[in-house]
C-alpha cells in the first residue's frame, strides 16, 4: 500500500486524498458505468416497453445513489466563503460544528 496523496479537486471544500481512496471511487465508477449501459439499452428499446417516468425515478436514483457513496469516501467539507472570519470553524453537512 502507498501512502500517497492524491491533491483534492480545485474545488472549495475537496481536501487530498490517499491512493486507496481513489481506488475504491474508480471502482464504484466503473460499476456504475456498467449500469448506466444498461439503463442506456433500456433507454433506446421501442416505446411502451419501459415506463417513461419510472425509468427516469430509477435512473436518477441510482445516479444520486453513487453520488452519496462516493461522497461517503472522499468527505468533502463546507466550502469557506469571502468574508468568512479567519479562524471560522467549519460544520459538518448537519450544519454542526466539525
Amino acid at each position: 500500500m502507498s501512502n500517497q496523496q492524491h491533491q483534492g479537486l480545485p474545488v472549495s471544500g475537496y481536501k487530498p486524498q490517499s491512493e486507496e481512496k481513489v481506488a475504491l471511487v474508480n471502482e464504484n465508477k466503473a460499476l456504475e458505468e456498467q449500469v448506466l449501459r444498461q439503463l442506456d439499452k433500456l433507454a433506446a428499446m421501442p416505446a411502451g416497453t419501459v415506463d417513461p417516468r419510472w425509468f427516469s425515478i430509477g435512473r436518477t436514483a441510482i445516479e444520486q445513489g453513487f453520488m452519496a457513496l462516493n461522497r461517503s469516501v472522499f468527505q468533502p467539507g463546507r466550502a469557506s466563503l469571502p468574508g468568512d472570519v479567519q479562524g471560522h470553524r467549519a460544520h459538518d453537512d448537519l450544519g454542526r460544528v466539525a
